[in-house]
């Protein structure tokens, strides 16, 4: 199985803060908004089948739900996917939760998708090209696919490791490996490899002295990809 069982330990372990915005999920819930508008810009999610890789306790998920979109979340946390059904049902918003891999349910729901989201999810896995093909078998085509992760370049390392983990405290230490960061161009032939067409490249940035964050054009720390599976 595509999954490093310390990544998801760990996460399971903090999976009841994940809808606690003030806990070290804060990060997600503050992208959570820029993230959304940039993928219903792309796809127009109303009304949309979409699955979610990676979904954890579901903050997208729901997200797109909320829009009109009939969501699938999946993941390998059986913790975390237990948070996001019980928030789901609290919040009475309808999301489907599966505890299975992004290869299992590819092989399983081929061309089934308008769109797959994966969003902060590739730097955690063995095999980060095995998802991406995953979810380009998962989508339809004509379909949208969506991507974001960590850069691996010597700012990342000092933005997201040293200055979110141990400077500032934004993230638990030892959230991030620097070493599965992936860069744009590995990321872009993962997709072609797959038989995705890029779209847009979108980078992420933190505004230390308002705690904001922004897209723009430096996608040399966190970055998005927008992809496109051809008709």
């Amino acid at each position: 199985m595509n999954a490093d069982q310390a990544e998801l330990n760990k996460f399971s372990e903090i999976a009841h803060h994940w809808w606690d915005p003030t806990t070290e999920f804060k990060p997600l819930h503050d992208i959570n908004p820029l993230r959304l508008n940039w993928i219903n810009e792309h796809a127009s999610l109303a009304g949309k089948q979409v699955v979610d890789v990676g979904c954890g306790g579901g903050i997208l998920s729901e997200s797109m739900a909320r829009l009109g979109a009939t969501v699938t979340g999946i993941d390998l946390s059986g913790k975390a996917l237990k948070v996001a059904m019980l928030h789901a049902l609290e919040a009475q918003v309808p999301v489907t939760y599966r505890e299975i891999s992004a290869e299992g349910l590819a092989e399983e729901q081929a061309t089934a998708f308008d769109v797959v989201t994966c969003m902060e999810m590739l730097e955690h896995v063995p095999d980060p090209a095995s998802i991406v093909t995953a979810c380009a078998q998962m989508v339809k085509p004509g379909g949208m696919v969506f991507f974001s992760t960590l850069n691996r370049r010597p700012k990342a390392y000092l933005h997201a490791v040293l200055g979110a983990e141990y400077v500032l405290g934004l993230l638990p230490k030892g959230t991030h490996d620097y070493l599965k960061f992936i860069r744009p161009a590995e990321l872009a032939n993962f997709a072609r490899q797959a038989g995705l067409e890029l779209v847009q490249f979108r980078g992420m940035g933190y505004r230390l002295f308002t705690d904001t964050y922004e897209l723009n054009n430096d996608t040399s720390v966190n970055y998005l990809l927008c992809c496109r599976k051809p008709i």
